[in-house]
């Protein structure tokens, strides 16, 4: 099962570098052109220009001689002996403040094929050439891919609650008011019992399928080329790991917005929906988030289908059965996911955007902010949108463990892991 281990972290010296709040960074897929240069003049050496660089001719081969540089200079260090890290995130979410504390460490890659970590979303080729093309160019990891794990006595999280109880050796707090905290455990004997804890355990990614997939391509082709044989460094990939049930999980809805689609009606629409859908109309969005809510806790498959100018319809699945006609040749745990059900009944069946078009995002985008899903279709920037409720935990678990793939942009797991507090330089053991 996953196979899991101390690693060498390598880290920025703050004495040089400047304070950590400055040289850190979200993940690069969610910082703009703006944004990443606003990280860039607040301190030259913020993880940006690793992570999403776009200097120079060859911007991998830049970033690979900007590493080089910060290493020779001290800028970026390594830990003395091989580390599990301990990492937070005090977040607010749904009114409330929150934290979601797991480990950092070097986890084994295996082929999804082998039951041993598990996807549960599809990826985009481009992303992934992005990711490859960096790897080659630095042979690092400097953003965790994050994943889940079933321990029902909670046996690992009482041991990093225990090894968490003193002061971060690292703490601030970000413009989004997430606190990060990392704790660095070094202790051969806590390492080696967090080591046998995941030794009978699968792993189910939560986010950064594209960078799992990305570190099993460069593994093989650091094994083609000679570079590296099984067993070495390559064959690992920095992981965050976090029990499936941590109080502190948080999963916001993705929703779709559906733009210029030829002939959109929403009367046809709504008619197309009537044999599978209880429909309920409203002219208010000011309620729009309590009613699916109740709708969510009751387990029922509920959309917000918004028009413009406040008004809506909830749109309530009548009988999940017909789920099994519509898709068949999938598990009852896809069947019944909130996206399929809208993807599978309204956007294909009633709108005609099939799988290709959404995949291709031809006549849909989509966004995590309830604002943007209204104010996009008010402004007249989109025809509609449809309001979801988040996937549950358990969902995602079940999917994965079938063997299959949500559709893309199913998840998305709140608070995203800073990027810059700790590294996988894979040439130092």
């Amino acid at each position: 099962m996953a196979v899991i281990k101390a690693f060498r972290g390598m880290r920025f010296d703050t004495d040089k570098a400047g304070e950590l709040k400055s040289l850190c960074c979200p993940p690069y897929d969610i910082i703009s052109e703006k944004e990443r240069k606003e990280f860039i003049a607040q301190n030259p050496y913020n993880v940006i220009r690793l992570e999403l660089p776009k200097e120079g001719e060859d911007v991998y081969l830049r970033a690979g001689e900007v590493l080089d540089l910060w290493r020779s200079k001290g800028v970026l260090i390594h830990e003395d002996k091989p580390a599990v890290y301990v990492y937070e995130m005090e977040f607010n979410a749904y009114n409330k403040r929150r934290s979601v504390k797991g480990i950092i460490a070097r986890v084994k890659v295996e082929e999804f094929s082998k039951g041993v970590i598990l996807p549960h979303e599809f990826t985009l080729s481009k992303a992934k050439a992005d990711r490859f093309n960096l790897m080659k160019a630095t042979n690092c990891n400097f953003s965790q891919i994050y994943a889940l794990y079933m321990d029902e006595a909670h046996t690992t999280l009482n041991t990093i609650d225990e090894q968490s109880k003193t002061d971060a050796a690292y703490q601030f707090t970000d413009d989004d008011n997430i606190t990060h905290r990392l704790w660095i455990i070094t202790d051969e004997a806590v390492i080696a019992k967090l080591i046998a804890d995941f030794a009978d355990r699968k792993l189910y990614i939560a986010d950064g399928h594209h960078r799992y997939e990305t570190a099993l391509n460069y593994r093989d082709y650091c094994r083609e080329n000679g570079i590296s044989k099984e067993g070495d460094a390559q064959d690992y990939q920095m992981m965050y790991l976090v029990d499936m049930e941590h109080p502190g999980l948080v999963v916001f809805p993705t929703h779709r917005l559906v733009r210029d689609l030829k002939d959109f009606d929403k009367d046809k629409v709504l008619d197309g929906c009537k044999d599978y859908f209880e429909i309920e109309q409203y002219g208010s969005v000011g309620n729009m988030n309590t009613i699916l809510g109740k709708q969510y806790k009751e387990g029922k498959k509920s959309f917000a289908f918004y028009c413009g100018k406040g008004e809506w319809y909830l749109l309530t699945l009548k009988d999940i059965s017909v789920m099994g006609e519509v898709l068949p040749d999938v598990s009852p745990a896809s069947q019944q996911l909130d996206v399929s059900v809208l993807h599978s009944l309204i956007l294909e069946r009633t709108m005609g955007i099939d799988k290709e078009n959404m995949a291709n995002q031809i006549n849909l985008t989509y966004t995590k902010f309830f604002e943007e899903a209204i104010m996009g279709v008010d402004k007249g920037e989109f025809q509609c949108s449809f309001i979801l409720n988040p996937t549950r935990v358990t969902e995602i678990r079940d999917v994965a463990a079938a063997g299959e793939k949500m559709p893309q942009k199913s998840t998305y797991f709140y608070p995203k892991m800073i990027t810059g507090m700790v590294m996988n330089d894979i040439g130092v053991d």
